[in-house]
């Protein structure tokens, strides 16, 4: 496993910009898809973003498609979540995660990654 720390959130108006980042411990970061995740009050922890071990592949949940980008930094074992054109219904608490990989694929069930970050709160005012 990997550990995780999160850093960016804040608070930002609708139309908004911010950049999270997520820094993994470890050698291995390159075997490694990573996934964004967020969860409102009230709500299920939903997929948002990933990224394979390689970074040659992305997907992204429909409600982000063209306003969100992940990337990652293979030397500097770090992951990024660009969001852009911010809308109140993107307040969440967002979670970085890990998923170990033999092969590179595409990962958006939350049960198949092994390692969780603390989360860092996002909230966009209208």
């Amino acid at each position: 496993q990997v550990q995780l720390v999160e850093s960016g959130g804040g608070l930002v108006q609708a139309g908004g910009s911010l950049r999270l980042s997520c820094a993994a411990s470890g050698r291995t970061f390159g075997r490694y898809a990573m996934g964004w995740f967020r969860q409102a009050p009230g709500k299920e922890r939903e997929f948002v973003a990933t990224v394979t071990g390689s970074g040659g592949s992305t997907y992204y949940a429909d409600s982000v498609k063209g306003r969100f980008t992940i990337s990652r930094d293979i030397v500097k074992n770090t992951v990024y979540l660009q969001m852009n054109s911010l809308k109140p219904e993107d307040t969440a608490v967002y979670y970085c995660a890990a998923d170990y990989q033999v092969y590179p694929r595409i990962t958006v069930a939350a049960g198949e990654y092994d390692s969780w970050g603390q989360g860092t709160q996002v909230t966009v005012s209208s």
